[in-house]
């Protein structure tokens, strides 16, 4: 489904970041990123939504190129992205912050979908409640039903377990996982929090210096902590 091909990418102030990353993620799989902090692990998604332009390599999706198009052909295309602080609109309800996942998609409803109020409950109590007065956790699920509310064929999830409580967390983890299985929605996710890992991914790829230089089945990684020791640790 999606395929990367020698992408490197970087920033005008602070140089190149990836250095030629190879990657697939198939149909409905779920695989994550882990590495120390400065990596290219965030570069890495925002390169595939079109927020970076690669100078190098190719982002297929579904056999079509998107390498460096805009955001919103990238979105049109199937693939949505919950960028690490969430960027909500503090100021929008919960309905309203939901609603503006369905601006530009075809056929979007002018309603919230009864199925994202049954897969996040709190958002259906909070529904006329201002986004900026909900916890780290509530906020980081609207930011999640934003994003699949139009139904994409890849998530793109950056450090989703950040600022969130544990319990909050595990919820986040089960439901992303509901859906990816009941959908077929393939999931890439940035993440140093192990037990997000296991809870939602099969796959782990370790990323060094913007290249991919590992990678383990993710329930090894509950057992044999070598990796993690040697691409987490500081």
């Amino acid at each position: 489904m999606l395929v990367i091909s020698g992408l490197t990418a970087g920033y005008e102030d602070a140089g190149i970041v990836l250095e030629g990353i190879d990657l697939e993620v198939g149909a409905g799989e779920s695989v994550a990123l882990m590495g120390r902090n400065g990596m290219g692990k965030t570069t890495l998604l925002r390169a595939i939504m079109g927020h970076v332009r690669p100078t190098a390599g190719r982002v297929t999706f579904d056999g079509r190129d998107l390498t460096g198009r805009p955001p919103f052909v990238v979105s049109n295309a199937g693939i949505a992205y919950v960028p690490q602080g969430r960027e909500i609109f503090t100021d929008f309800t919960v309905e309203e912050n939901l609603l503006l996942g369905l601006l530009g998609k075809k056929g979007g409803a002018g309603r919230v979908p009864d199925a994202i109020y049954r897969r996040f409950p709190i958002l259906a109590e909070r529904r006329g409640q201002r986004a900026g007065t909900m916890s780290g956790g509530e906020q980081q699920q609207l930011a999640i039903a934003r994003a699949i509310i139009s139904r994409p064929r890849l998530l793109l999830l950056d450090e989703p377990a950040e600022g969130v409580q544990p319990s909050l967390v595990t919820a986040i983890a089960a439901t992303v996982s509901a859906i990816s299985r009941d959908e077929g929605m393939s999931v890439l996710l940035v993440e140093q929090n192990l037990d997000l890992v296991l809870t939602l991914t099969t796959r782990c790829l370790f990323v060094e210096n913007g290249r991919i230089v590992d990678q383990s089945e993710s329930t090894r990684l509950r057992d044999d902590a070598t990796l993690l020791d040697r691409y987490l640790s500081v």
